[in-house]
């Protein structure tokens, strides 16, 4: 991680609150109190930035500056609102495609799955504020750097997401391998959100409930999953084979 990534203190940690500095979440000391510490803790809430209380120790291994109980994670990734990525890809004449990721932590994934979304043509990556990997130089070292190019859409609730995606005309299309239907064998021609899930547990339950359709990709040898990013890669190949098959005929 690098040192521009922190910020320590309540001061700086309340001005990039309320800057136009991109404050993933925050980690507050267990035990701290007072007013300075309590109006961040409410900035934060009004703002939507997740913070989580950590003993003392942690905090010191994270900096050797004086944190005074409370540092900020700061992403290199701008965030963008979704309504607004889905409305720009109708107003190109283009069928939206949004990548939703669903619990996947593992920073190289995140960056290989945005390199991939960046590469098969996705409008966007919508990802849950909490849960999913940091936004930090190392995932825009493994995506290539398309994580600085391809709008990332962060939110508080993913479901609830999911659900102005379909508002807007999105069908939503999880990949899994609790499927039957192959995903050459299904329709990906149109408006789409594709989801993928966690490395080890695969999309939850609450959200495989908001799928218009659940797909998977066949697979020959003996080990029953693939890596959610060479996952996510497949999928989004098919999307771009099947689109541009359409566009040809």
């Amino acid at each position: 991680m690098r040192k521009d990534e922190l910020i320590c203190g309540i001061h700086p940690v309340m001005e990039a609150l309320r800057s136009d500095r991109h404050v993933e979440r925050l980690l507050v000391r267990r035990d701290a109190g007072g007013k300075g510490i309590q109006e961040l803790k409410n900035l934060a809430r009004e703002l939507g930035v997740p913070w989580q209380p950590v003993p003392v120790e942690k905090l010191d291994r994270l900096t050797t500056t004086e944190h005074q109980g409370v540092v900020a994670f700061i992403s290199q990734v701008a965030v963008q609102d979704l309504d607004g990525v889905i409305a720009q890809a109708y107003e190109l004449g283009e069928d939206p495609l949004i990548v939703a990721l669903d619990g996947v932590t593992d920073v190289r994934n995140v960056g290989a799955i945005s390199r991939s979304a960046e590469c098969f043509g996705a409008h966007g990556l919508l990802v849950p504020k909490t849960g999913i990997a940091r936004l930090g130089s190392d995932a825009v070292k493994s995506s290539a750097g398309a994580l600085l190019r391809k709008p990332v859409c962060r939110v508080d609730d993913l479901a609830v997401a999911l659900e102005r995606a379909r508002e807007h005309g999105l069908r939503i299309i999880a990949v899994t391998e609790k499927a039957e239907a192959p995903i050459e064998h299904s329709a990906l021609e149109g408006p789409l959100v594709l989801v993928v899930g966690a490395e080890d547990t695969g999309i939850s339950p609450v959200i495989l409930r908001k799928a218009d359709a659940l797909v998977q990709i066949r697979m020959a040898g003996s080990i029953g999953s693939l890596n959610v990013s060479v996952a996510t890669g497949i999928a989004l190949h098919e999307v771009l084979r099947q689109r541009t098959a359409k566009a040809i005929h």
